[in-house]
């Protein structure tokens, strides 16, 4: 993205946090194919047959944006950090109902033909991570922004270095923390010390 249009999503952000619908129109014009990149992503993570598609998240991300007040976006980065986040909280908490419903036994009402029979092995795993990466944000928040960005945002170590205005080698060294620190999260061991 070129510094002219990050900065004019920069402005409009803070136009939009300031009460001006007009920014926000311009803003969503200029940042949906942004978004449905990043849907795309989040979803890629999924199971092949999910039943939320990238439309649908964006939706979703759409109206929790609308209802957030008094939100101020310093930069592009934060917005789509933000925004990633909750794709995932979207995500997480689709998989959390089908798990519920799924457990209590609520299906089996359904005709056979619209239950599902694919491993619910990715929803778990999805709410494994979530909870890991919660748990990471509590503890080291730049180093799970870290991987927002950049496991679910896809972005390079160097945009990411870039975004968040520290140097490629702490977004590498926190990237390698991270990954090590949620793998022995979801395994149930703990890594307390940097």
């Amino acid at each position: 993205m070129n510094a002219n249009l990050e900065a004019e999503i920069t402005n409009l952000l803070q136009s939009w946090s300031a009460g001006n619908r007009d920014a926000e129109e311009r803003l969503w014009r200029l940042v949906f194919a942004e978004l449905k990149r990043l849907a795309r992503r989040h979803l890629a993570h999924q199971r092949y047959d999910h039943t939320l598609q990238s439309g649908g998240l964006l939706n979703e991300v759409y109206m929790r944006l609308t209802g957030l007040k008094n939100t101020q976006w310093e930069n592009r980065a934060k917005f789509f950090a933000m925004c990633s986040r909750m794709m995932r909280q979207i995500l997480v908490d689709h998989a959390r109902a089908r798990h519920c419903l799924k457990r209590d036994g609520a299906a089996s009402g359904m005709p056979l033909h619209e239950i599902d029979f694919v491993s619910e092995s990715k929803a778990i795993q999805l709410l494994a991570l979530h909870d890991a990466l919660e748990a990471l944000a509590r503890i080291h928040p730049r180093k799970s922004e870290v991987v927002e960005m950049r496991f679910f945002g896809g972005h390079s170590m160097d945009e990411i270095a870039e975004l968040m205005n520290v140097s490629r080698l702490t977004v590498i060294r926190d990237w390698n923390f991270a990954r090590a620190w949620l793998g022995a999260a979801m395994n149930g061991k703990s890594i307390d010390e940097e």
